[in-house]
């Protein structure tokens, strides 16, 4: 979740506020976090049309580690920059998640958080509405965009182990692959329908879950 800025010299600026917490957060975790996403997003130079002419679209990303935030705060957040999130070394499931399509809260398990995994990039394209293509099968495409998840199949160079065989164990997207391209994650964002006033419009929804440990919940 963001704001969408229309800046002078015809570009539309995003910026998003990212909030960690949990056992496992961190203030190097935590910028490790934001400066995949900025750069990340970022990397395209992704252009869109719009008010019929053509606008740069950059990121701006913040974040901040706050030990000690309250399910309240995160509730009561009226700021639609603000995304929070929990980082534990347990998550049921075993996988990362945020809570919805366009949202501003989710859950991260550190093992899925190493330097180059792109899963805090993957995961904020969601909050910025963005789901997974329906055609997991990218083979004979070049590197696959940023929303396609775990179990796409992709040329043998995108995979865990690229002397498997596709979609057996080893032989599906890793990843550490993962681009944000223009035409795929960029148009998608469909900033051209966001509803500006004042030059500011929301992308995103709030869904302001504040998430317990999952080591400490029955389910």
């Amino acid at each position: 979740m963001g704001t969408a800025e229309i800046q002078s010299h015809k570009t539309i600026l995003i910026r998003s506020h990212i909030v960690t917490y949990g056992n496992a957060a961190d203030p190097k975790i935590t910028e490790q976090i934001r400066d995949e996403i900025e750069t990340m997003w970022n990397a395209p130079q992704g252009k869109i049309y719009f008010d019929k002419e053509v606008y740069i679209v950059q990121f701006s990303i913040t974040a901040e580690y706050n030990p000690e935030i309250t399910p309240l705060e995160v509730l009561s957040n009226d700021n639609p920059r603000n995304n929070y999130f929990r980082i534990e070394e347990f998550a049921y499931g075993n996988i990362s998640f945020v809570d919805g399509i366009g949202c501003n809260s989710g859950y991260f398990k550190l093992e899925n958080l190493y330097r180059g995994s792109t899963t805090a990039a993957h995961e904020y394209g969601h909050t910025l509405g963005l789901e997974h293509p329906s055609d997991l099968d990218f083979r004979g495409k070049g590197a696959p965009g940023i929303m396609y998840p775990r179990g796409t199949l992709v040329d043998p160079q995108y995979q865990y182990d690229p002397t498997k065989p596709a979609g057996v164990t080893g032989g599906t997207l890793h990843p550490m692959y993962r681009k944000v391209r223009q035409q795929q994650d960029i148009e998608m964002l469909k900033i051209h329908r966001l509803d500006f006033s004042d030059s500011i419009a929301v992308i995103g929804e709030f869904s302001s879950v504040w998430h317990p440990d999952h080591l400490e919940i029955s389910y």
